[in-house]
């Protein structure tokens, strides 16, 4: 008996000193005056305005959201821990001064952007890599027609025809004449001298000719010469008596 009565002395105490607590708070609390947060909610660059961005008071139970351009306005009190929140951004906190005494109350909320890096997912179409190797051989490429015909119209032996019957030009006729008259057979520097070919050498003919005139052919050293000469038509007792 005397335990219970202990018990129920010590919950009374208890009972009244928990309601002097909550009626001095709400006393408090009375007395304490809103203050109207204003402010504006930007990424954390500063150029980017986040809008519609949510606005929560978690102590009071409720929030409000930026307008587009991200501007804000709600009624808070000191001490109040405010979170602000968009999508892609990480949360941001900001708590009201206990001792801000004025009836309004501005700040720039800079928000971070969340970035969150993924595992690595590699997608196939293609079940095996047979198939894979399959389709990139079959495969054709969009410029396929045009390749073929640059291939058809670059070849070496259609364009070794087109520069044969195309005709020069006015500047590719004088060039042409210019190499002539400077590196050809009729240039400046090659008339003075004779010319290198035995058949077309004035000299050796005159020479040719005065032998034939003298009989130097008929003589025996000219037959010496010509019997040393092999023949045309050599049969195989030939090489055998050799």
């Amino acid at each position: 008996m005397q335990r219970n009565k202990r018990y129920s002395f010590l919950i009374l105490i208890l009972a009244v000193l928990l309601s002097a607590v909550v009626s001095s708070e709400v006393h408090a609390q009375g007395q304490v005056k809103s203050i109207m947060f204003t402010g504006r909610v930007v990424g954390v660059k500063g150029t980017q305005t986040l809008g519609k961005a949510y606005i929560l008071i978690p102590r009071a139970g409720r929030g409000t959201l930026a307008d587009i351009d991200g501007y804000f306005a709600l009624p808070v009190f000191p001490g109040d821990s405010i979170v602000f929140s968009y999508l892609g951004y990480q949360r941001q906190y900001h708590i009201i001064p206990r001792r801000h005494m004025e009836e309004s109350y501005s700040a720039i909320i800079l928000m971070k952007e969340d970035v969150k890096t993924l595992a690595e997912v590699k997608v196939y179409p293609y079940a095996t890599e047979e198939e894979f190797k399959k389709a990139f051989v079959a495969m054709k490429l969009p410029d396929e027609f045009e390749r073929a015909n640059l291939e058809q119209n670059t070849r070496q032996e259609l364009l070794m025809q087109m520069a044969a019957v195309t005709p020069l030009s006015a500047a590719g006729n004088y060039r042409n004449f210019m190499d002539q008259q400077i590196f050809g057979r009729e240039n400046a520097a090659n008339r003075s001298f004779t010319t290198a070919i035995p058949f077309l050498n004035p000299f050796a003919w005159a020479k040719f000719i005065n032998s034939v005139k003298n009989g130097d052919l008929k003589k025996k050293e000219y037959r010496s010469i010509l019997n040393q000469a092999p023949r045309e038509n050599i049969t195989r007792q030939d090489v055998m008596k050799k």
